[in-house]
């Protein structure tokens, strides 16, 4: 088969798209022909390297991807060949005391499809029945394949660790990126009053569209200036902030007293300053939320399949151009997910 792959961790010449020995699914596993699959963030980081992370070389990445089942695995009775299926890429024991009471998300051995082992962005790939989803018939594969993971991790952020209620005010920053634009869907759809930040007017006018009530320039403005003005200088209940080091200082000045700060990543890096006094003082919680569990994945693609949340494409590329498929992620091109497909399907 033909797959997108690395030997060595690097820059975007370090991709290749070529020959790769056919998977086959063992006991528990279907194999899938891939008809798309989306790149996400952990693409990038995954790449370029990431301390504690020792990847089987060569590694194909990816953790998003639909197809159709081509052969299952013995013991699999989920699914039987020609079933539409969509990658869930979190990976749990389902024996731990955290998989046991129903958080698979918080699994002692939890890890990622695409970031900790090899991943689906190839013609064919061989994956745990556990970690698929069936997929209405009727979705386009794009859609399918470029929703499973923003829309999950941003369902699990607002529902169950953030608690969102209907009347709240939610603030998501990045709202152009995959888990932003999902964000800023599924707090509309709670019937919060969504407040986004992007860096320019076509992003900001694809957040409106997506459903945010009020927008912010980040680059000619103060974010939390702007929220305070805003909100009479009350702040948000909610802030989704998934960029780490560059926006966590006015995150935390951007949120009412009790609020709650909600985040899944740390693109521009992991260690700012706590802001403790801040903390204790108004009372603020700091939450973090990795992927989702099974149920919360089956709420929010149950969606995401009716309509209601729709994953938005900013270009779709051959897999052959995986290497430019990156460069639109780290250049922060466009709005909303990257989408790519085999060549042999494109």
């Amino acid at each position: 088969m033909q797959a997108v792959q690395f030997d060595s961790h690097g820059d975007r010449d370090v991709i290749e798209y070529g020959e790769f020995p056919d998977p086959e699914p063992d006991r528990g596993e279907v194999l899938v022909d891939v008809k798309a699959g989306a790149l996400n963030h952990l693409d990038i980081w995954t790449r370029r390297g990431m301390p504690g992370i020792d990847l089987e070389m060569p590694h194909i990445p990816g953790s998003d991807a639909a197809g159709v089942v081509e052969a299952v695995g013995e013991g699999v009775t989920r699914f039987e060949p020609g079933d539409h299926v969509a990658v869930s890429a979190g990976v749990s024991c389902g024996e731990c005391e955290f998989c046991r009471s129903g958080e698979e998300s918080l699994c002692a051995s939890f890890h990622i499809i695409g970031e900790h082992v090899r991943g689906v962005h190839a013609e064919t790939a061989a994956v745990p029945a556990e970690n698929l989803v069936p997929v209405p018939s009727g979705v386009d594969w794009e859609v399918a394949g470029s929703a499973s993971l923003v829309f999950q991790t941003a369902w699990r952020m607002l529902h169950t660790r953030a608690d969102i209620e209907a009347g709240e005010k939610v603030l998501v920053l990045g709202a152009s990126g995959g888990v932003g634009h999902a964000a800023v869907q599924i707090a509309d759809h709670a019937g919060c009053e969504v407040f986004a930040t992007a860096s320019t007017e076509d992003k900001l006018s694809h957040a409106e569209d997506c459903g945010a009530d009020h927008v912010i320039d980040y680059e000619a403005n103060d974010f939390a200036d702007e929220i305070a003005e805003m909100t009479g200088k009350r702040g948000v209940d909610v802030v989704v902030d998934h960029i780490g080091e560059a926006t966590y200082p006015d995150s935390l000045k951007s949120m009412a007293k009790g609020g709650r700060l909600v985040t899944c990543g740390a693109t521009t890096g992991p260690n700012p300053g706590a802001g403790l006094n801040r903390i204790f003082w108004n009372q603020l919680s700091v939450i973090g939320s990795t992927m989702a569990t099974p149920g919360e994945v089956d709420d929010a693609l149950q969606l995401v399949w009716d309509g209601t949340f729709e994953p938005r494409i900013r270009e779709v590329l051959p897999m052959s151009e995986a290497a430019r498929a990156h460069e639109l992620i780290e250049n922060r091109e466009g709005f909303g997910k990257v989408v790519v497909k085999p060549d042999s399907e494109f």
